[in-house]
């Protein structure tokens, strides 16, 4: 009798070894672009208002155009997306457009000159943006598609993280010199540019070669029920979350030093770094609305302990809530949309919801600022936590759109 031998059992990869190479590029690439984008404008202010002698109105003004541009943006290059099936080609547009721009700032002779540089390099954040976000979903595993959405934010905040700092090392190293600084913002941001060749884009699944217009309201509103649910209770969310600048001005009138004042976004994105991978893995292992619904729950916390707060580390402590809250929140969001929309349709979703929260987030900053301006800061938290509870509420109703969700 003879006794076959075993046969070997293939190890399947788990947590981050499953991970497919380009997403983790996509990763990188996110981080080095956000570094570089940091290090500039977390100066930038700074540098228009000391150096070029530009108001604080026309700073508000020039990024109120920037990020409206932005927006714009997002909507067509999402749909374009799915017209060309070529995602990689339009992220890697956008994020060269980016890194061709950046030694405008270092060289800028005036504000005028700053504008242009801004105005460009916000069209490539938002000729990327939806386009990436849709690859992301096209090359996750959707076993994974939470993890993948996740580990991708996570490098992002990173960048975040990581560029302020350098920014404010840098400052010290060269006496304050915003253009040294600027011309080395430069570097991370042709590097990520470099790692776009290490992202390998599967099949096309847009609609190339049919003859009909990128976007078409057809294409929009078939997205279904639970995308618009989805689009909805984000737009509620965006209202609540208004612009983190809030965070760095509760941290100057509660009396933190203005030279540590960046520290909150530091310890901000330090936890949204930390908690999007953990939350995104954890989503493909249970339902993603729990864990999202933790992410409203923990921006609750974070308005209450800001609106209460009486000293510097209660401000701390409400930046490390929020930095939860965005970790539980952002990545899910965008893997629920490549949940709830065919991948021929994906950019123009990403656009599509892009463009919605960006419109909430322009109201809900400009009410937060007339609440903090009328009646003080407690104020403006206090609503931010009403519209949360909101978004948790209508998030955990039952509903038909919600169960298509779940069944998608």
């Amino acid at each position: 009798m003879t006794v076959e031998p075993a046969k070997k059992v293939r190890s399947v990869p788990d947590g981050l070894r499953a991970i497919p190479g380009s997403i983790w590029a996509l990763g990188f690439v996110s981080l080095f672009a956000d570094i570089s984008s940091e290090m500039i404008h977390s100066l930038l202010p700074v540098f228009l208002v000391s150096v070029l002698g530009a108001s604080t109105l026309t700073v508000g003004l020039i990024e109120g155009i920037a990020e409206a541009t932005a927006l714009i943006t997002k909507l067509f290059s999402g749909a374009l997306s799915d017209y060309l099936g070529r995602r990689k080609l339009l992220a890697a547009l956008g994020y060269g457009l980016a890194a061709f721009t950046k030694p405008l700032f270092p060289l800028a002779p005036s504000v005028a000159w700053v504008a242009t540089a801004r105005f460009i390099d916000r069209i490539g954040k938002g000729i990327r943006g939806a386009p990436r976000d849709a690859l992301v979903g096209d090359i996750a595993p959707p076993h994974l598609r939470g993890a993948c959405y996740g580990l991708r934010q996570s490098l992002d905040t990173v960048g975040a993280v990581a560029g302020p700092l350098m920014a404010t090392l840098l400052m010290g190293l060269t006496l304050n010199s915003f253009r040294t600084v600027f011309w080395i913002a430069v570097v991370p941001a042709f590097l990520a540019l470099a790692l776009m060749i290490f992202v390998k884009e599967p099949e096309t699944v847009g609609t190339a070669g049919k003859p009909r217009s990128p976007i078409r309201g057809a294409d929009v509103w078939k997205m279904g029920a639970a995308y618009w649910w989805l689009v909805s209770i984000a737009a509620v969310l965006t209202l609540a979350r208004f612009s983190e600048a809030f965070l760095v001005l509760r941290a100057h009138n509660i009396g933190l030093p203005v030279a540590f004042v960046p520290l909150v976004m530091v310890v901000m994105n330090a936890v949204y770094a930390s908690s999007a991978y953990p939350a995104g893995r954890l989503s493909d292992r249970m339902d993603r609305r729990l864990v999202l619904a933790a992410g409203f729950v923990a921006l609750i916390g974070s308005d209450i302990v800001l609106a209460l707060a009486t000293g510097v580390w209660e401000v701390i402590a409400g930046a490390a809530l929020w930095g939860l809250h965005m970790g539980l929140t952002q990545g899910l969001i965008a893997a629920l949309v490549a949940d709830t929309t065919p991948a021929s349709r994906r950019g123009t979703a990403f656009g599509v919801l892009n463009l919605v929260s960006g419109i909430a987030m322009l109201i809900a900053s400009f009410l937060a600022g007339w609440l903090w301006y009328h009646y003080g800061p407690q104020a403006t938290f206090y609503a931010g936590a009403g519209f949360t509870t909101v978004a948790l509420i209508g998030f955990m109703i039952p509903s038909e759109a919600r169960r298509r969700m779940s069944d998608s």
